[in-house]
C-alpha cells in the first residue's frame, strides 16, 4: 500500500507542479475535471444510503460555479447557489415526494461542499495575476505562490500528523469519526504546517508573523477537512470516496483537507496581506 501511494505521488507531483505554475486555462480545466469527478464520487457514496442526489443538475451547477470563479464573479457564484436551492425545491415539489427533503439537503450540501470549495482553488490561483514574486527557485505569479502555501502547508500537516501520531499517539482526537487520529498527531501536524509555511513564506518574502498565523490556520482547518470527509464516508458506509488514485482513494480523499485550507489562505491573504 505504501509503495503504491509513493508511486502515485512520484507521478502526480511533477504534473501538479507544472499545472499549478503554468496556470491559465490548463489549471482551470484541471480543477473543473477534478470537481466533476468529486461530484460523481459524492453521488456514488450517497447512493449507497439510498439518497437520491440530483446528479445532472449538480454537474451543471458545479460547472457554472467554477466558471464564475474563473471569471472572478463572486456575486454570480452566490446567484448560482441560490438558484440551485430553488431548482432543488422545485424538483421536490414536482416529484410528489419521490425527491425528498433529505435528497434536497444532500444535493445542496454536495454543490456547496464540492463546487464552492473547489472554486476557491481558482480564486486563489488567479489572485494578482499581474504580480510576480522572484525567488531562488525562479519567478512565480503571486497566485501560484499563495496556492503553494496552502498545498505545502496541508501536505506537511498530513505528513507530520501521520508520523507523530504513529510514534507518540495515545489520546484519540475524534474516535466516533476517525479512530486512528490522535491529539498528539494533530499537534505534530500543526507544527508541520507552521514550519512548512514559514520556510515557504521566507522564500516568497512574506513576513514571518503572517506565515505563523497562516500555519496555525492551516494546522486547525486541515484535520477538520479530513474529519468532515471521513464523516461523509462513515455515513455512506464506504472506506474511500473512490478508487481513481491508487493508494490514495478518490479525489475527495486526496483533496479533503485542501478544500478547507485553500479558502482559509485565500481570505486571510485578501483581508490581511493584500490590502
Amino acid at each position: 500500500m505504501l509503495g503504491t501511494r509513493v508511486l502515485t505521488a512520484v507521478i502526480g507531483i511533477p504534473i501538479t507542479i507544472y499545472i499549478v505554475n503554468y496556470g491559465e486555462w490548463l489549471f482551470a480545466v484541471a480543477i473543473l475535471i477534478l470537481t466533476l469527478l468529486a461530484w460523481h464520487e459524492f453521488y456514488i457514496m450517497l447512493r449507497n444510503k439510498s439518497v437520491n442526489v440530483f446528479y445532472t443538475l449538480g454537474l451543471l451547477l458545479n460547472f457554472f460555479i467554477l466558471g464564475c470563479a474563473w471569471l472572478g464573479n463572486s456575486q454570480e457564484m452566490i446567484m448560482t447557489l441560490v438558484f440551485s436551492i430553488l431548482f432543488m425545491l422545485m424538483k421536490m415539489i414536482a416529484s410528489g415526494n419521490k425527491f425528498t427533503i433529505a435528497d434536497v439537503a444532500f444535493s445542496i450540501l454536495g454543490v456547496t461542499y464540492i463546487g464552492i470549495l473547489f472554486s476557491h482553488l481558482l480564486l486563489l490561483r488567479y489572485t494578482d495575476s499581474t504580480l510576480y514574486i522572484a525567488t531562488s527557485l525562479g519567478t512565480l505569479s503571486a497566485g501560484a505562490s499563495y496556492l503553494w502555501l496552502a498545498f505545502i502547508g496541508t501536505w506537511a500537516n498530513d505528513t507530520f500528523a501521520y508520523f507523530v501520531g504513529s510514534r507518540f499517539g495515545r489520546h484519540k482526537l475524534c474516535p466516533a469519526i476517525s479512530p486512528a487520529k490522535t491529539i498528539e498527531g494533530s499537534v505534530g501536524g500543526m507544527f508541520g504546517s507552521i514550519l512548512a509555511i514559514i520556510v515557504l513564506g521566507l522564500l516568497f518574502k512574506l513576513p514571518v508573523s503572517h506565515s505563523v498565523v497562516m500555519g496555525i490556520l492551516v494546522g486547525v482547518t486541515a484535520p477538520i477537512g479530513d474529519l468532515a470527509e471521513s464523516a461523509i464516508k462513515r455515513f455512506a458506509g464506504v472506506k474511500d470516496s473512490g478508487k481513481l488514485l491508487p493508494g490514495h482513494g478518490g479525489i475527495l480523499d486526496r483533496f479533503d483537507s485542501i478544500l478547507f485550507t485553500v479558502p482559509v489562505i485565500y481570505y486571510y491573504m485578501h483581508i490581511f496581506v493584500l490590502r
